[in-house]
């Protein structure tokens, strides 16, 4: 039963990176205008994560709001 149960857990956090690799992805994939349309919604303050991973990706390009 601890078998199952560790193995359940273990493969739900499986999952749960490899869906936060699918929207990093996303993101990684957007136009600019796109780009900068998803970090202009989340720039409220704190900045949750998905706003950060935004801003990431717009100083990886060099563009800014």
């Amino acid at each position: 039963m601890l078998k199952t149960r560790m193995k359940r857990v273990a493969d739900r956090g499986d999952h749960a990176v490899r869906r936060l690799a699918e929207i990093e992805t996303s993101i990684v994939n957007l136009s600019n205008e796109d780009l900068l349309d998803l970090a202009d919604i989340f720039k409220t303050d704190p900045r949750p994560p998905i706003g950060n991973m935004a801003s990431l990706e717009m100083a990886r390009r060099n563009i800014s709001l």
